[in-house]
Protein backbone atom coordinates (compact mmCIF):
# COMPACT_ATOMS: atom_id res chain seq x y z
CA UNK A 1 0.00 0.00 0.00
CA UNK A 2 2.77 2.40 1.07
CA UNK A 3 4.26 1.70 -2.03
CA UNK A 4 1.31 2.74 -4.63
CA UNK A 5 1.06 5.47 -2.42
CA UNK A 6 4.29 6.56 -3.16
CA UNK A 7 4.27 5.96 -6.92
CA UNK A 8 0.65 7.45 -7.11
CA UNK A 9 2.68 10.69 -5.44
CA UNK A 10 5.16 10.43 -7.87
CA UNK A 11 3.40 10.29 -10.67
CA UNK A 12 0.81 13.03 -9.84
CA UNK A 13 4.16 15.72 -9.29
CA UNK A 14 5.30 14.77 -12.72
CA UNK A 15 1.69 15.37 -14.21
CA UNK A 16 1.24 18.68 -12.39
CA UNK A 17 4.83 19.54 -13.83
CA UNK A 18 4.30 18.91 -17.06
CA UNK A 19 1.16 20.53 -16.96
CA UNK A 20 3.12 24.04 -15.54
CA UNK A 21 5.69 23.50 -18.23
CA UNK A 22 3.07 23.06 -20.92
CA UNK A 23 1.72 26.72 -19.87
CA UNK A 24 5.00 28.33 -20.02
CA UNK A 25 5.35 30.64 -22.93
CA UNK A 26 8.02 29.50 -25.38
CA UNK A 27 10.26 32.21 -26.77
CA UNK A 28 13.65 32.22 -28.39
CA UNK A 29 16.59 34.38 -29.61
CA UNK A 30 18.76 33.13 -32.28
CA UNK A 31 22.04 34.54 -33.99
CA UNK A 32 25.75 33.28 -34.41
CA UNK A 33 26.09 31.29 -31.67
CA UNK A 34 28.93 29.72 -33.61
CA UNK A 35 31.33 30.95 -36.27
CA UNK A 36 33.27 33.86 -36.92
CA UNK A 37 30.34 36.45 -35.06
CA UNK A 38 29.93 33.84 -31.94
CA UNK A 39 30.91 36.82 -29.61
CA UNK A 40 28.06 38.58 -30.58
CA UNK A 41 25.99 35.63 -29.89
CA UNK A 42 26.94 35.35 -26.53
CA UNK A 43 26.05 38.92 -26.07
CA UNK A 44 22.66 38.13 -27.24
CA UNK A 45 22.28 34.68 -25.56
CA UNK A 46 23.11 36.76 -22.06
CA UNK A 47 20.92 39.75 -23.17
CA UNK A 48 18.29 36.99 -23.28
CA UNK A 49 18.54 34.66 -20.73
CA UNK A 50 19.23 38.18 -17.93
CA UNK A 51 15.73 39.22 -19.37
CA UNK A 52 13.98 36.31 -18.89
CA UNK A 53 15.19 35.51 -15.87
CA UNK A 54 14.00 38.70 -14.86
CA UNK A 55 11.02 38.50 -16.01
CA UNK A 56 9.89 35.36 -14.52
CA UNK A 57 11.18 36.60 -11.15
CA UNK A 58 8.75 39.41 -11.56
CA UNK A 59 5.18 36.92 -12.23
CA UNK A 60 6.04 36.32 -15.61
CA UNK A 61 3.77 37.21 -18.52
CA UNK A 62 0.37 36.82 -18.61
CA UNK A 63 0.46 34.26 -15.47
CA UNK A 64 2.82 32.66 -17.08
CA UNK A 65 6.81 31.94 -17.27
CA UNK A 66 8.93 32.65 -20.36
CA UNK A 67 10.72 29.30 -21.62
CA UNK A 68 13.67 30.39 -23.58
CA UNK A 69 14.99 28.49 -26.12
CA UNK A 70 18.92 29.75 -28.30
CA UNK A 71 18.85 28.81 -31.42
CA UNK A 72 22.51 28.67 -33.75
CA UNK A 73 21.94 30.78 -37.07
CA UNK A 74 25.88 31.25 -37.23
CA UNK A 75 25.05 34.30 -40.00
CA UNK A 76 23.99 31.06 -42.45
CA UNK A 77 20.53 32.15 -44.42
CA UNK A 78 20.11 28.39 -44.80
CA UNK A 79 20.58 27.62 -41.27
CA UNK A 80 18.65 30.33 -39.86
CA UNK A 81 15.74 29.01 -42.16
CA UNK A 82 15.91 25.88 -40.82
CA UNK A 83 16.02 26.98 -36.81
CA UNK A 84 13.02 29.22 -37.74
CA UNK A 85 11.11 26.82 -38.95
CA UNK A 86 11.94 24.05 -35.83
CA UNK A 87 10.79 26.68 -33.46
CA UNK A 88 7.36 27.22 -35.62
CA UNK A 89 7.23 23.58 -34.99
CA UNK A 90 7.88 23.85 -31.37
CA UNK A 91 5.36 26.48 -30.74
CA UNK A 92 7.82 29.64 -30.01
CA UNK A 93 5.38 32.99 -29.93
CA UNK A 94 8.19 35.29 -30.07
CA UNK A 95 11.63 35.77 -31.50
CA UNK A 96 14.59 38.33 -30.22
CA UNK A 97 16.67 38.07 -33.40
CA UNK A 98 18.54 37.32 -35.82
CA UNK A 99 21.43 38.99 -35.57
CA UNK A 100 23.30 38.98 -39.22
CA UNK A 101 20.77 40.91 -41.82
CA UNK A 102 21.29 38.21 -44.22
CA UNK A 103 19.75 35.66 -41.68
CA UNK A 104 16.66 38.04 -40.05
CA UNK A 105 15.34 38.60 -43.65
CA UNK A 106 14.69 34.74 -44.75
CA UNK A 107 13.95 33.77 -41.26
CA UNK A 108 11.24 36.66 -41.61
CA UNK A 109 9.22 34.75 -43.96
CA UNK A 110 9.09 31.79 -41.69
CA UNK A 111 8.02 34.10 -39.02
CA UNK A 112 5.41 35.81 -41.30
CA UNK A 113 3.82 32.34 -41.97
CA UNK A 114 3.93 30.75 -38.76
CA UNK A 115 2.20 34.07 -37.14
CA UNK A 116 5.68 34.62 -34.86
CA UNK A 117 6.90 37.76 -33.59
CA UNK A 118 10.14 39.00 -34.54
CA UNK A 119 12.27 41.65 -33.16
CA UNK A 120 15.67 41.82 -34.04
CA UNK A 121 18.19 43.55 -31.72
CA UNK A 122 20.61 44.10 -34.29
CA UNK A 123 19.99 43.24 -38.21
CA UNK A 124 19.53 47.12 -39.48
CA UNK A 125 19.45 46.77 -43.41
CA UNK A 126 16.43 48.66 -44.27
CA UNK A 127 15.21 45.65 -46.62
CA UNK A 128 14.10 43.99 -42.96
CA UNK A 129 11.41 46.15 -42.50
CA UNK A 130 10.78 48.23 -45.80
CA UNK A 131 10.13 44.33 -47.47
CA UNK A 132 7.64 43.03 -44.97
CA UNK A 133 5.86 46.48 -45.17
CA UNK A 134 5.62 46.10 -48.82
CA UNK A 135 4.48 41.94 -48.29
CA UNK A 136 1.59 43.21 -45.82
CA UNK A 137 3.30 41.55 -43.11
CA UNK A 138 2.72 42.81 -39.54
CA UNK A 139 5.14 40.62 -37.25
CA UNK A 140 8.72 42.58 -38.07
CA UNK A 141 10.29 44.87 -36.06
CA UNK A 142 13.59 45.59 -34.82
CA UNK A 143 14.99 47.86 -31.96
CA UNK A 144 18.43 48.84 -33.43
CA UNK A 145 18.80 51.58 -36.03
CA UNK A 146 18.95 51.45 -40.10
CA UNK A 147 21.83 51.29 -42.33
CA UNK A 148 19.97 54.07 -44.30
CA UNK A 149 20.42 56.58 -41.09
CA UNK A 150 24.01 54.84 -39.82
CA UNK A 151 25.69 55.24 -43.08
CA UNK A 152 24.32 58.72 -43.41
CA UNK A 153 25.98 59.39 -39.49
CA UNK A 154 29.46 57.72 -41.26
CA UNK A 155 29.30 59.23 -44.67
CA UNK A 156 28.95 62.98 -42.76
CA UNK A 157 31.98 61.89 -40.58
CA UNK A 158 34.26 61.07 -43.24
CA UNK A 159 33.10 63.79 -45.36
CA UNK A 160 33.99 66.31 -42.67
CA UNK A 161 37.44 64.96 -41.39
CA UNK A 162 38.62 63.78 -44.46
CA UNK A 163 37.77 66.20 -46.99
CA UNK A 164 39.84 66.44 -49.87
CA UNK A 165 41.80 63.46 -49.37
CA UNK A 166 41.48 60.10 -50.84
CA UNK A 167 39.07 57.11 -49.09
CA UNK A 168 38.53 53.68 -49.73
CA UNK A 169 35.53 51.79 -49.16
CA UNK A 170 35.62 48.29 -48.81
CA UNK A 171 32.67 45.71 -48.22
CA UNK A 172 32.33 42.17 -47.65
CA UNK A 173 29.96 41.06 -49.68
CA UNK A 174 27.10 40.14 -46.88
CA UNK A 175 23.72 41.73 -47.38
CA UNK A 176 24.71 43.92 -43.99
CA UNK A 177 27.96 44.74 -45.23
CA UNK A 178 27.18 45.75 -48.41
CA UNK A 179 24.40 47.88 -48.03
CA UNK A 180 25.68 49.67 -45.17
CA UNK A 181 29.12 50.60 -47.35
CA UNK A 182 26.42 51.74 -50.33
CA UNK A 183 24.71 54.06 -47.51
CA UNK A 184 27.81 55.41 -46.50
CA UNK A 185 28.93 56.00 -50.20
CA UNK A 186 25.66 57.65 -50.90
CA UNK A 187 26.24 59.97 -48.03
CA UNK A 188 29.63 60.86 -48.93
CA UNK A 189 28.04 61.88 -52.61
CA UNK A 190 25.92 64.56 -51.04
CA UNK A 191 29.13 66.15 -50.19
CA UNK A 192 31.27 65.71 -53.51
CA UNK A 193 33.28 62.78 -52.37
CA UNK A 194 34.06 59.54 -54.28
CA UNK A 195 36.24 56.61 -53.13
CA UNK A 196 39.42 56.65 -54.15
CA UNK A 197 39.43 52.41 -53.96
CA UNK A 198 35.86 50.98 -53.76
CA UNK A 199 36.36 47.29 -53.68
CA UNK A 200 34.61 44.09 -52.15
CA UNK A 201 36.14 40.83 -49.98
CA UNK A 202 34.69 37.85 -49.03
CA UNK A 203 34.10 36.91 -45.25
CA UNK A 204 36.38 34.70 -43.98
CA UNK A 205 38.97 35.54 -45.51
CA UNK A 206 42.26 36.41 -43.84
CA UNK A 207 44.94 37.74 -46.05
CA UNK A 208 44.35 41.24 -47.10
CA UNK A 209 48.11 42.13 -48.37
CA UNK A 210 46.88 42.84 -52.21
CA UNK A 211 43.81 45.08 -51.26
CA UNK A 212 45.98 47.09 -48.96
CA UNK A 213 48.41 47.32 -51.51
CA UNK A 214 45.80 48.77 -54.03
CA UNK A 215 44.73 51.18 -51.03
CA UNK A 216 48.42 52.14 -50.16
CA UNK A 217 48.94 52.81 -53.89
CA UNK A 218 46.08 55.15 -53.69
CA UNK A 219 47.51 56.93 -50.59
CA UNK A 220 44.25 56.70 -48.92
CA UNK A 221 43.57 57.91 -45.67
CA UNK A 222 40.66 56.80 -44.39
CA UNK A 223 39.13 53.08 -45.17
CA UNK A 224 35.40 52.64 -44.32
CA UNK A 225 34.51 48.92 -44.35
CA UNK A 226 31.24 47.40 -44.71
CA UNK A 227 31.38 44.15 -42.58
CA UNK A 228 31.68 41.88 -39.43
CA UNK A 229 34.35 42.60 -36.63
CA UNK A 230 36.85 39.65 -37.21
CA UNK A 231 37.71 41.20 -41.25
CA UNK A 232 37.54 44.71 -39.91
CA UNK A 233 40.31 43.84 -37.14
CA UNK A 234 42.08 41.71 -39.62
CA UNK A 235 42.21 44.52 -42.40
CA UNK A 236 43.20 47.18 -39.10
CA UNK A 237 46.60 45.20 -38.10
CA UNK A 238 47.64 44.36 -41.18
CA UNK A 239 47.56 47.72 -42.81
CA UNK A 240 49.70 49.04 -39.86
CA UNK A 241 52.10 46.33 -40.67
CA UNK A 242 52.49 46.99 -44.25
CA UNK A 243 52.97 50.70 -43.15
CA UNK A 244 49.52 51.87 -44.39
CA UNK A 245 48.55 54.36 -41.72
CA UNK A 246 44.58 54.94 -42.75
CA UNK A 247 42.13 55.30 -39.68
CA UNK A 248 39.51 52.52 -40.15
CA UNK A 249 35.70 53.16 -39.90
CA UNK A 250 33.39 50.69 -39.84
CA UNK A 251 29.29 50.01 -38.38
CA UNK A 252 27.54 48.75 -35.26
CA UNK A 253 29.26 45.23 -35.74
CA UNK A 254 32.64 46.78 -34.79
CA UNK A 255 30.85 46.88 -31.06
CA UNK A 256 32.94 43.91 -29.48
CA UNK A 257 36.05 44.18 -27.18
CA UNK A 258 36.89 40.90 -29.60
CA UNK A 259 38.36 43.39 -31.86
CA UNK A 260 41.13 44.62 -30.07
CA UNK A 261 41.99 41.23 -29.53
CA UNK A 262 42.65 41.13 -32.91
CA UNK A 263 43.97 44.34 -33.37
CA UNK A 264 46.32 44.85 -30.47
CA UNK A 265 47.06 48.65 -30.14
CA UNK A 266 47.07 48.80 -33.84
CA UNK A 267 43.93 49.35 -33.47
CA UNK A 268 43.75 52.64 -31.74
CA UNK A 269 41.85 55.19 -33.45
CA UNK A 270 39.52 52.92 -34.85
CA UNK A 271 36.26 54.63 -35.45
CA UNK A 272 32.90 52.75 -35.72
CA UNK A 273 28.49 53.79 -35.34
CA UNK A 274 26.80 53.01 -32.90
CA UNK A 275 23.77 54.39 -30.80
CA UNK A 276 24.54 56.00 -28.07
CA UNK A 277 25.87 53.67 -25.27
CA UNK A 278 22.62 52.10 -23.13
CA UNK A 279 25.03 50.98 -20.46
CA UNK A 280 25.23 54.77 -19.26
CA UNK A 281 21.61 55.11 -18.99
CA UNK A 282 19.81 55.33 -15.66
CA UNK A 283 16.97 52.97 -17.21
CA UNK A 284 20.27 50.55 -17.28
CA UNK A 285 22.02 51.09 -14.06
CA UNK A 286 20.72 48.26 -12.17
CA UNK A 287 20.21 45.48 -15.27
CA UNK A 288 24.26 46.32 -15.38
CA UNK A 289 24.80 46.31 -11.99
CA UNK A 290 23.54 42.85 -11.99
CA UNK A 291 25.39 41.58 -15.18
CA UNK A 292 28.48 42.92 -13.76
CA UNK A 293 27.64 40.95 -10.34
CA UNK A 294 28.16 37.80 -12.45
CA UNK A 295 31.56 38.97 -13.98
CA UNK A 296 29.98 39.98 -17.24
CA UNK A 297 30.19 43.50 -19.26
CA UNK A 298 27.15 43.73 -21.04
CA UNK A 299 28.28 45.77 -23.90
CA UNK A 300 27.29 45.77 -27.78
CA UNK A 301 23.92 43.71 -28.26
CA UNK A 302 23.77 42.19 -25.21
CA UNK A 303 21.21 45.55 -23.87
CA UNK A 304 19.65 45.49 -27.16
CA UNK A 305 18.53 41.88 -26.92
CA UNK A 306 17.05 41.95 -23.26
CA UNK A 307 15.11 45.45 -24.55
CA UNK A 308 13.59 43.31 -27.15
CA UNK A 309 12.24 40.59 -24.67
CA UNK A 310 11.43 43.55 -22.48
CA UNK A 311 9.23 44.44 -25.20
CA UNK A 312 7.70 41.64 -25.93
CA UNK A 313 6.31 41.19 -22.25
CA UNK A 314 5.38 44.48 -21.62
CA UNK A 315 3.13 44.47 -25.24
CA UNK A 316 1.98 41.36 -24.27
CA UNK A 317 0.44 42.67 -21.03
CA UNK A 318 -1.01 46.08 -22.74
CA UNK A 319 -2.73 43.52 -25.14
CA UNK A 320 -3.56 40.82 -22.84
CA UNK A 321 -2.47 38.97 -25.55
CA UNK A 322 0.24 37.02 -27.08
CA UNK A 323 -1.64 36.71 -30.23
CA UNK A 324 0.89 38.57 -33.34
CA UNK A 325 -1.97 40.59 -33.87
CA UNK A 326 -2.28 41.84 -30.86
CA UNK A 327 1.25 42.71 -30.36
CA UNK A 328 2.05 44.39 -33.16
CA UNK A 329 -1.16 46.85 -33.07
CA UNK A 330 0.02 47.49 -29.47
CA UNK A 331 4.08 47.86 -30.30
CA UNK A 332 2.66 50.47 -32.70
CA UNK A 333 0.36 52.25 -30.64
CA UNK A 334 2.65 52.91 -27.38
CA UNK A 335 5.82 53.47 -25.98
CA UNK A 336 8.00 51.01 -24.19
CA UNK A 337 10.47 51.93 -21.09
CA UNK A 338 13.27 49.43 -21.67
CA UNK A 339 17.11 49.42 -20.66
CA UNK A 340 17.95 51.03 -24.13
CA UNK A 341 15.44 53.91 -23.15
CA UNK A 342 12.05 54.96 -24.23
CA UNK A 343 11.01 53.81 -27.33
CA UNK A 344 8.50 52.86 -29.77
CA UNK A 345 7.74 51.50 -33.66
CA UNK A 346 6.69 53.47 -36.99
CA UNK A 347 4.37 52.06 -39.16
CA UNK A 348 6.84 49.50 -40.89
CA UNK A 349 8.05 48.27 -37.28
CA UNK A 350 11.46 50.35 -36.99
CA UNK A 351 12.19 51.57 -33.85
CA UNK A 352 11.87 55.74 -32.82
CA UNK A 353 14.69 56.20 -30.98
CA UNK A 354 18.16 57.32 -30.45
CA UNK A 355 20.00 57.81 -33.85
CA UNK A 356 23.79 56.54 -34.31
CA UNK A 357 26.99 58.18 -32.98
CA UNK A 358 30.71 57.57 -33.47
CA UNK A 359 33.00 56.22 -31.02
CA UNK A 360 36.62 55.15 -31.58
CA UNK A 361 38.72 52.82 -30.06
CA UNK A 362 41.70 53.43 -27.27
CA UNK A 363 43.40 51.03 -24.92
CA UNK A 364 41.24 47.97 -25.39
CA UNK A 365 37.89 49.49 -25.69
CA UNK A 366 35.75 52.20 -26.88
CA UNK A 367 34.12 55.91 -26.11
CA UNK A 368 31.60 57.83 -27.95
CA UNK A 369 33.70 61.13 -29.61
CA UNK A 370 32.50 64.10 -28.05
CA UNK A 371 31.07 66.53 -30.53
Amino acid sequence: MRWTVRIFLVATFAALSAGAYAQDIKIATVGPMTGSNAEVGVQMRRGAEMAVKDINAHGGVLGHKLALTVGDDACDPKQAVSVANQLANAGVVFVAGHYCSSTSIPASAVYADSNILQITPASTNPALTDDAAAKGWINVFRVCGRDDSQGKIAGNYIAARFKGKPVAVIDDKSTYGKGLADETIKAMAVHGMRPAVHDSINAGDSDFSALISKMKAANVKAIYFGGYYREAGLIVRQSKEQELNAVLMGGDALVTTDLWKITGEAGTGTLMTFPPDPRNLAAARSVVKEFKAANYDPEGYTLYTYAAIQVFAEAARKAHSIKVADLSKTMKANRFRTVIGTIGFNAKGDVIGPDYVVYDWKDGTYAELKK
